[in-house]
């Protein structure tokens, strides 16, 4: 079985998106709530800063695999996991930078917290849907 460069790093993308989402989903932001507000506006500030060098990376790396594999190879399949990309990249901007902002100013910052455990579903689900995706490309053409 032989997969090309962009395939592998796809693969290698998608992969470190799915266990951090999934990390985030079920271990990050719930441990939020056993935090005190002091503490917890000492840790996110740090969090946020740290947790970007892991973020940012994987995200561009999928991006950047996305795009090239619909320069590449144009396809409904190809065209939908862009969109996908896309969807989280939204997301992250557009809700999660923000709930993120506010936990640093809201008080109580509870509720800021249920608000980023439940919302953070869309992309969890969004990168498992990648990945699904991705490996059952992999398995159907290899």
């Amino acid at each position: 079985m032989q997969f090309s460069l962009l395939e592998m790093l796809t693969l290698l993308f998608d992969t470190g998106c799915l266990v951090l989402i999934w990390m985030v989903q079920l271990v990050v932001y719930p441990s939020f709530y056993y935090y005190s507000t002091p503490q917890l506006l000492q840790w996110h500030k740090k969090y946020t800063l740290l947790v970007t060098w892991i973020v940012l990376p994987l995200m561009l790396g999928q991006l950047i695999c996305g795009s090239f594999s619909v320069i590449v190879d144009f396809t409904t399949i190809t065209m939908f996991k862009l969109l996908l990309i896309l969807m989280t990249w939204v997301l992250t901007f557009v809700v999660f930078v923000p709930l993120h902002q506010a936990l640093e100013t809201a008080s109580p910052q509870q509720p800021i917290v249920k608000k980023l455990v439940r919302k953070n579903w869309s992309r969890t689900a969004l990168w498992t849907l990648l990945f699904a995706i991705t490996i059952t490309e992999l398995c159907l053409i290899h």
